[in-house]
């Protein structure tokens, strides 16, 4: 009896070798991580492929957490809901905090430190909106102008208080799709909306890839000024002990790599020069100073 206990225990020790070598990556366990079609944030092909600040971040986190396996999925974000309210073993890199959201998320500390949310106009519709680069969001949503919302994209909190409480069916325009943010400047193109929300990179980029760049520009949401909460986006992970355990590690990662040049870099390669100085700043002084 002895021997036969010996022989099983070597077995299930052969095993245990056996999947902790890389040649049997597939016993590990493995993160889906959920990306969206949503340039610069993800950039899934084309002469920029791989070099969104999204993929850069994601690549830093998998690089650090090599006792788990990894694959992307690009989905929309109501797939996206799908699978962490299902309990799935998935994460999205960069996301707002909600309180809808912590009811099936944990929440890393802040993975990105992001300029806020703008108002995308075109410049022919820049006196309908005050004439000013900096409005207010209540203000703009009393007008007779129709802005253009991603149906459960977070902007931020304070951005999401507002498009709640005065956002309506005659002025905002609801959509989803795999390619939003591209179809959203379509239609402002083509004088379908008077106005987007969006990030000031991501306004760029799209704008460029229309060839619209001098036909756009962006206004600062006054909301958006009284507090870095519009700033800070994070990983997300399915609320249960496997997220759980899942992002105390990210945590430890982030820590470390928030401070280097490359993590940096994600991002900041994709604003102005003359957000440069600026960003810089904040970067050091605000964002990899939160650590719990």
């Amino acid at each position: 009896m002895n021997l036969v206990k010996s022989k099983a225990l070597q077995r299930i020790v052969m095993i245990f070798v056996i999947c902790c070598t890389p040649a049997f990556a597939h016993c590990k366990d493995t993160i889906s991580w959920l990306e969206a079609v949503a340039p610069p944030f993800f950039i899934h092909e084309g002469e920029f492929a791989g070099q969104g600040y999204e993929d850069v971040i994601t690549d830093i986190l998998t690089e650090n957490l090599p006792e788990y396996s990894h694959e992307r999925i690009i989905a929309n974000i109501s797939r996206h809901y799908k699978e962490f309210k299902d309990g799935r073993k998935a994460c999205n890199i960069g996301l707002y905090k909600t309180p809808e959201r912590e009811e099936f998320l944990y929440y890393s500390i802040p993975s990105f430190f992001t300029l806020p949310a703008v108002l995308i106009i075109n410049k022919s519709k820049y006196a309908s909106f005050g004439g000013k680069k900096t409005v207010t969001l209540q203000e703009v949503l009393q007008k007779n102008l129709i802005i253009g919302r991603s149906t459960k994209r977070s902007y931020g909190k304070l951005v999401d208080d507002i498009l709640d409480q005065y956002g309506n069916d005659q002025n905002i325009f609801l959509y989803e799709g795999t390619e939003l943010s591209l179809n959203f400047f379509e239609m402002l193109k083509l004088d379908r909306l008077d106005g987007l929300i969006g990030l000031p990179e991501e306004a760029m980029y799209q704008a460029e890839r229309l060839g619209i760049r001098d036909q756009i520009i962006t206004l600062t949401i006054s909301e958006n000024q009284t507090s870095y909460e519009g700033w800070f986006s994070y990983v997300a992970c399915s609320k249960n002990d496997w997220g759980k355990e899942l992002i105390s590690k990210i945590n430890n990662v982030l820590r470390q790599q928030r401070t280097t040049e490359r993590y940096r870099m994600a991002y900041e390669r994709w604003l102005d020069e003359s957000s440069l100085e600026g960003y810089r700043k904040l970067y050091s002084d605000v964002f990899v100073k939160v650590i719990d």
